[in-house]
């Protein structure tokens, strides 16, 4: 049942209980001819994860321990599991923030995919690449979900984004720029960043305007002028979304470039 039958089944169930009450005892009777127009969906944001481990595993943590999702995406096959009903609250984004909206559970739809995440080497971190079908069912449920909530690109976001202290996921093999080809999420033109960072190549912008434009993005972001703890992880999320090759926290001309021209398109929709 889609979530229009389904909220209109309820308050049909609703209107029939009260005036069966209404009828039987007295009491009050629903009236449903002053609809608001002062309304929108309960669903603003779609939270993308990894889970870091294998798909039976996945399934176990995601239905019967402490967190959940309303949907598993497996590799291989590439198979969508609905875990949670959308109208319902999973638990899987935690203490979070995105354009000022906090503890995004309740405001989301969370999207686990079965990926092992990384794995430490004696030469680093090695971190896993999704499978391509995988990607493909991701669209395709993501296009459905966007389409019945009107959910803006800007807020399809990773769990990294909104919870930067303490997630890596999706992580930076993530390909966030299919996504954006595809009109689920946004992407910085590249001659237009490499326009933007030549201006920056003798002096960088202050760290106040790197905290600013990391706000404004969407990214809460400490506004105390330091690189403090925070504003580095931030920036980490920020730099392995957009620039992957290379998160390590540090403000640099190409970090801005990508922020001007991210707000700069954020303006323009």
């Amino acid at each position: 049942m889609s979530p229009l039958l389904r909220t209109l089944s309820l308050a049909l169930s609703l209107a029939l209980s009260l005036l069966v009450l209404g009828g039987c005892v007295g009491g009050p009777v629903l009236n449903t001819r002053y609809p608001s127009v002062n309304h929108d969906s309960r669903v603003q944001f779609v939270v993308l994860h990894y889970t870091a481990t294998s798909l039976p595993r996945s399934l176990a943590l995601l239905t019967e321990g402490e967190v959940s999702s309303h949907y598993l995406i497996g590799a291989a096959p590439a198979t969508i599991y609905q875990l949670v009903d959308e109208q319902r609250r999973a638990w899987h984004a935690g203490d979070s923030e995105w354009r000022g909206r906090t503890w995004l559970n309740s405001s989301s739809i969370g999207i686990e995919l079965v990926n092992p995440g990384f794995t430490e080497t004696p030469n680093g971190r090695l971190w896993h690449p999704y499978a391509p079908a995988q990607i493909d069912a991701l669209i395709v449920l993501l296009k459905d979900i966007v389409a019945r909530y009107d959910i803006a690109p800007e807020d399809i976001v990773g769990h990294s984004d909104i919870a930067p202290l303490r997630k890596r996921d999706p992580g930076p093999l993530f390909p966030w720029q299919q996504l954006a080809e595809a009109g689920l999420g946004v992407w910085p033109q590249a001659s237009a960043v490499a326009e933007q960072q030549a201006r920056f190549a003798d002096r960088l912008p202050s760290l106040v305007w790197f905290q600013q434009q990391l706000l404004r993005l969407g990214y809460a972001t400490p506004q105390t002028g330091e690189l403090d703890v925070a504003t580095r992880h931030v920036l980490t999320a920020f730099q392995m979304r957009y620039r992957p090759a290379r998160f390590d926290g540090q403000p640099d001309a190409q970090t801005a470039a990508l922020l001007v021209i991210l707000n700069q398109d954020d303006q323009a929709q």
